[in-house]
């Protein structure tokens, strides 16, 4: 039990490290998008900056912070008996769906981040302002399935 309650803390945080880095990635796709609007010089500076930040918090925190709350909840979930007990609770299966639909949303982050890194375009920024409600909404439904 001491072991799950190590597991569970390392996971909680790393879950919470992940969408952090979804929250803030998403908002500056926005930036970046409103500064491709911008009239030089601003443009190309801001630009550069946004590239340089979204870079860092991508793949320094937010992808880190992905797969290290999976493989801790891979572990608590196949290597502990309570782990064992969740899996056999309908709840915990849409949960992982819901786990699920958070990695396709991530890996569509990923794409816009790409995008973005070669100065395409192919969102509005408000779009982005909406997009940014889909980790919220998977955040609402995950926490509410396993409190209630």
């Amino acid at each position: 039990m001491e072991l799950y309650n190590y597991l569970k803390s390392l996971h909680l945080i790393f879950v919470i490290t992940w969408f952090a880095g979804l929250f803030y990635i998403v908002r500056l796709f926005v930036y970046q998008i409103e500064a491709a609007e911008k009239p030089s010089p601003e443009k190309e500076i801001l630009q550069r900056q946004y590239k340089i930040m979204t870079y860092r918090l991508w793949f320094i925190i937010t992808w880190p912070s992905a797969i290290l709350a999976s493989l801790f909840a891979y572990w608590m979930l196949f290597f502990t008996d309570l782990g064992k007990a969740w899996l056999e609770m309908p709840w915990m299966h849409v949960k992982l769906g819901f786990v699920f639909l958070l990695y396709l949303y991530h890996w569509k982050c990923h794409l816009i981040y790409k995008e973005l890194q070669r100065d395409e375009v192919k969102h509005t920024s408000n779009f982005m302002r909406l997009w940014n409600e889909g980790a919220t909404t998977i955040l609402f439904a995950v926490v509410f399935l396993v409190i209630i």
